[in-house]
This record gives structure tokens, sequence and C-alpha cells, in this order.
């Protein structure tokens, strides 16, 4: 009954929580303007877009690489970014699983201790965490003026797009999915703490990042990834007219909005994601339209692009196994 209750929480709840802030959002849309938009959609920018959302992808396997070697483990780089293509795609079905698909792909393949590798993770993500926090620092002294009334009108403008009501559904929602995921956390650390090997393990892989020999390649690897994530997402600004005249500036924000977004247990930051684009997007001048368009599209192409990678990947590897 336990188990069954836990895949209903990290699957099923956030599925519909995505799907009930993607309906509130688009509940009195014309979606017949979406297929308009698609068929004028300027598609050499997209897929440029996407050659950086796949390069983003690779780099980071590289550099999960780079941060295993202290350890004296050096897995196959293709492994290593498969891994990463899988783990992007589980995130889809169960949020927040990735990481643990990630480590066990190199457990199987590289023969790479569970503990280990996830403690690389979790010393990897803390840099990703300062990174989210340096970007957004920069973006928010830039585009203060709009920062601040994004979070004293928390996405309404002149026209009342979205609701107070709503406002304040979208944000207890989205706090009491993070509230649920941070209690399976919890859970999970506390039935670790009674595995000392486990924990040993976990700690070696943790601090391997002091011990990484090419910090200087981590450093350039670190803002590579994020470079990427940034082209790939402002790209697509001049994929549609009523974008492409948006400043690097607009785009930085908009940009740091939607990865704040993400963090809420939903597929792939379904609903939070749109809400918090289409919020910004109006503060800019963007029709509600438009921007729920561009919100709707963007979104869905690069969620496309990561199950069809995560796809590719577990090919790859059945194909090595064989």
């Amino acid at each position: 009954m336990k188990k069954f209750i836990n895949i209903l929480v990290k699957s099923v709840v956030p599925l519909l929580l995505g799907a009930a802030l993607l309906y509130w959002i688009y509940r009195n849309f014309d979606f017949a303007q979406v297929l308009e938009s698609l068929k004028g959609m300027n598609l050499w920018w997209f897929w440029l877009s996407c050659v950086f959302g796949v390069l983003s992808h690779v780099i980071r396997g590289w550099r999960w690489r780079l941060t295993l070697a202290p350890l004296g483990y050096r897995p196959d780089s293709a492994n290593c970014v498969y891994s990463v293509y899988i783990a992007y795609a589980a995130n889809l079905v169960v949020p927040r699983v990735g990481e643990v698909s990630r480590c066990m792909v190199l457990e199987r393949y590289d023969k790479v201790p569970f503990a280990q590798s996830l403690g690389t993770l979790v010393s990897e993500r803390l840099v990703d965490t300062l990174m989210v926090l340096l970007i957004t620092l920069v973006a928010v002294l830039s585009q203060w003026g709009v920062f601040f009334a994004f979070v004293s009108e928390a996405g309404a403008n002149g026209d009342a797009a979205f609701s107070s009501v709503g406002r304040m559904a979208v944000l207890l929602l989205s706090f009491t999915a993070v509230c649920t995921v941070l209690y399976f956390v919890i859970r999970k650390m506390k039935l670790w703490t009674k595995v000392k090997s486990f924990l040993v393990r976990f700690w070696d892989g943790f601090s391997s990042l002091a011990k990484i020999r090419n910090l200087l390649l981590f450093v350039i690897e670190t803002v590579g990834i994020w470079f990427c994530y940034f082209m790939q997402f402002y790209l697509c600004f001049f994929c549609f007219p009523f974008s492409s005249g948006l400043s690097l500036g607009a785009a930085l924000l908009l940009f740091v909005a939607g990865s704040v977004a993400v963090v809420v247990p939903t597929p792939n930051g379904a609903g939070p994601w749109h809400f918090a684009v289409m919020s910004i997007m109006m503060l800019y001048g963007v029709a509600q339209v438009d921007a729920g368009i561009f919100a709707l599209i963007v979104h869905t192409l690069q969620t496309l692009l990561v199950a069809v990678l995560g796809i590719y990947g577990l090919m790859m590897l059945q194909f090595k196994k064989t």
C-alpha cells in the first residue's frame, strides 16, 4: 500500500497538478491561433535552438565524467551523455527521478557505485544553484522595473489577464507541490542515515568536487551548460514576430523566471513555467494571446526534444549492450 501511495504521489499527482494549472491558464484560449502561429513559425531559429538544447546535455555529461575522475572512475563519455538524455526524459514521467536514473545507468554500464555517483550529482546541483542565483541577480538588477512589477502584480497587467484568485491558486498549488517533494526527500535522507556504508560513499562523491584537477575546465563547462540553456530559450524569440523585438535583458529575466518555475514538480515545469513566462512577457507589452502561444509552443517543442533524446539514449545503450 505504501509503495502504491509513493508511486501515486510521485507520478500521478504532479501530472494532475500540471494539467490543472494548464487548464486554468488556457481555459478560454483559442487554440486555432496556435495552429496559425505554427504555420508562420520560423523553424530555422527553432532548429538552431535545438542544437543548443542538445549541446547543453552533452556538456553536462562531460562535466559529470570530470567530477567522477577524482574517485578513480572514468566512465565512457557517451554513456555519461546518454544517461543525461535518459534522466531528463525520466523527469517527464516522474519529476526528480532523473538523478537516480543517471546513477543507475553508470552503475550498470560502467560499474560506478550508485552512492558515489549520486554524491557527485549533489555537488553538481549545488554549483548549478549558485549559477542560477548569479544569473538571477544579473537579471533582476538589469530589469528591476519589470521584476518589481511582476512581484507586485504576480503577472496581472492592465487587461486583468489573470485574476487574483487564480494567481493565489497557482502559488498555493506550487507551494504545496514543493513541500510534498521536500517531505519525501527528507524521508529518504532519514532512511539513508541508517546505512553507514552508503553515507561514506555518498560523501566521497560529494567531496570529489574539491579534488578536481582541471578546475578551469569544470568552470568552463558549467558556464557552457547555462549558456546553452539560455540560447536554447532566447533563440525561440526569433521564431515569432511578436517576440523577436524583445531585448536581451527581457530574455534573461524570462529565462530566470522559467528556470525557477521548473522547480515545481510538474512534468518539465508544465503550468508554472507557462504562467511565469506569460506573465512577464505581458509586462513587456506582448499581448496575452501571443504570450500564451509562445509559452505553449516553445514548452511543448522543448519537451518533445527531451523525450526524443531520452528514447535515443535508451536505444544507444541497448545497442552498446548487444
